[in-house]
């Protein structure tokens, strides 16, 4: 598999700059997917550094370049603090692509694009237990009403909930044919790709527990950051950006300032740019999959240099 063709790197230059690489250093892809952000940040370093890849995906694994600098790690990029505790390792700098590759969307039979008929999967880690077709027809109304709602913000979460429960008593929803006939009446006329677009995110988050993994990767990652270190991070949608954009602010998901007795924020990071990085035009017609990227950029700070409110 060629990894040019499994998926193109978006806003590369900026998200691999953002990390200023030092020759010697230790960095973390925490995506490694096609493997793009990967080489370049191999690219940069100098024969004493060393670079850590997480993915959960076996099809993207196999991307890996054969580089003596580069550790691959086949598992979720939640436990990144787990693994460079264990290897007794700070990271100069750490790198997450959140977005699903294009090969995920492309490969018909992974069950995670609308445009194709197959089952619905959308495992990322295909040894998971949990398919998008389980969910469809175990959930309660409630439940599936409740990740149309939050993770598709969906505002006919309940009726289509509705829908599919009503479908399913008369057949099992296997295939992405089932569910867009199960749901179909519902569609709104003119936009029905960017309706199923969401309802397909919130299945995909839901199966693959995406939002649960961000919380703990971006503890972990601020955790296993050295002094210094820069975390650099490429959100989708504005569920996981609202979260980055928390983490990065006050040091936990919700975006609440945690004080200490002198009023001073508890937080380990600071924002490097106040504003998120968007691609540029000509990347967005070359990649169309990169127009709803942002990227932000964290540095960590000295645990008792906490920055001042106001």
């Amino acid at each position: 598999m060629e990894p040019v063709r499994y998926h193109i790197p978006v806003l590369l230059e900026e998200s691999v700059s953002a990390l200023c690489i030092k020759e010697s250093g230790i960095y973390v892809d925490a995506t490694m997917g096609g493997a793009g952000h990967t080489r370049e940040i191999l690219r940069r370093l100098g024969k004493k550094g060393r670079l850590i890849a997480f993915d959960r995906d076996s099809d993207a694994v196999v991307n890996a370049p054969d580089d003596p600098r580069l550790t691959v790690i086949h598992n979720n990029f939640r436990f990144i603090r787990n693994f460079l505790y264990v290897a007794g390792i700070k990271a100069d700098g750490i790198l997450a692509d959140l977005g699903v590759s294009s090969h995920q969307f492309d490969t018909g039979e992974r069950g995670f694009s609308f445009r194709f008929s197959s089952e619905l999967d959308m495992r990322m880690n295909r040894k998971s237990s949990l398919k998008a077709a389980d969910i469809i027809n175990s959930y309660s109304f409630e439940d599936l009403a409740r990740i149309f709602r939050d993770y598709g913000e969906i505002e006919k979460a309940g009726k289509i909930a509705d829908m599919i429960c009503r479908e399913r008593e008369k057949s099992p929803i296997i295939s992405t044919d089932d569910l867009s006939k199960a749901i179909n009446p519902a569609l709104p006329k003119f936009s029905e790709h960017k309706f199923l677009a969401r309802l397909y995110q919130a299945l995909r988050i839901e199966v693959n527990g995406e939002m649960d993994a961000l919380a703990d990767f971006l503890e972990g990652a601020s955790a296993s950051l050295a002094e210094g270190g820069r975390l650099s991070i490429i959100t989708y949608h504005s569920l996981e950006d609202r979260m980055v954009k928390n983490f990065i602010k006050s040091g936990n998901i919700d975006g609440k300032n945690i004080t200490d007795i002198y009023g001073n924020v508890r937080n380990t990071l600071r924002s490097v740019n106040k504003k998120p990085i968007l691609p540029e035009e000509r990347e967005i017609s070359s990649n169309t999959r990169a127009r709803s990227a942002k990227l932000r950029v964290a540095e960590k700070i000295r645990e008792d240099n906490h920055e001042r409110k106001g």
